[in-house]
């Protein structure tokens, strides 16, 4: 082969890499991905807990990066932290921002269309991490009276922890399915008025979701709650 056609052949070949790096090699930006098929942006400044008594407004924050454990002492450390112990009965606005560690993660107020809220779908749809996260969420039940005597009853998959008005009321924990009322609180008493619940979950991998209702002493859902995200 002479010197020249060396030269032309070797010329080629770096376009060739160059095409790749610049292509298939390199990373773009991230896909542009529709939104959650089982999550709506809120349409009223109320609504109403369903006929099952299942709360379907929720603030989540953007899933932050955690270990995935899911034992009892391993939750509870990932959960235990600040900026968010101390903002238990704080309610984030839509759109509002917190700074964990290197990430800058927003809260989005989203209604369900189905009694659980699908935590894979929110986080996939935004280009996300789904596995070895943690979500925060939080809600505001507006109670016509004080009633004493419920329970919170949730359900989630993985692991997850739960207060209302600042109180940690129950929590669950290791690798399990989003199964209705498979944690319940201890007898509480909603007050009159705003009662402030918030959830910490923590997934491994896979799907993710949670549900929660309230239960009365005869373990019915508790009528006339409705959620208000604006009652801050």
């Amino acid at each position: 082969m002479s010197l020249r056609h060396r030269l032309r052949s070797a010329a080629a070949a770096g376009a060739i890499v160059a095409t790749l790096g610049a292509g298939v090699w390199a990373q773009g930006p991230a896909p542009v991905r529709g939104p959650a098929p089982s999550l709506v942006r809120p349409a009223s400044p109320i609504r109403p807990a369903d006929a099952e008594g299942f709360l379907r407004r929720w603030l989540v924050l953007e899933p932050i990066r955690v270990s995935g454990q899911l034992t009892d002492s391993a939750v509870q450390a990932a959960v235990k932290v600040e900026p968010f112990l101390s903002q238990l009965t704080q309610v984030p606005g839509d759109g509002d921002r917190v700074k964990v560690g290197d990430a800058d993660l927003a809260w989005h107020a989203y209604d369900t269309t189905r009694y659980n809220v699908n935590l894979y779908h929110l986080a996939y749809a935004l280009n996300k991490p789904t596995s070895n996260v943690l979500f925060w969420a939080v809600t505001v039940v507006n109670a016509p009276q004080d009633l004493s005597g419920v329970r919170l009853a949730i359900g989630s998959n993985a692991a997850s922890v739960w207060w209302v008005n600042g109180e940690e009321v129950v929590g669950i924990y290791n690798d399990r399915q989003a199964v209705i009322d498979d944690g319940v609180s201890k007898r509480l008493t909603l007050k009159k008025g705003r009662n402030v619940v918030r959830a910490a979950i923590v997934n491994a991998g896979g799907a993710t979701d949670f549900c929660a209702r309230f239960l009365d002493e005869d373990g019915r859902p508790v009528k006339g709650l409705a959620v208000d995200l604006a009652a801050r």
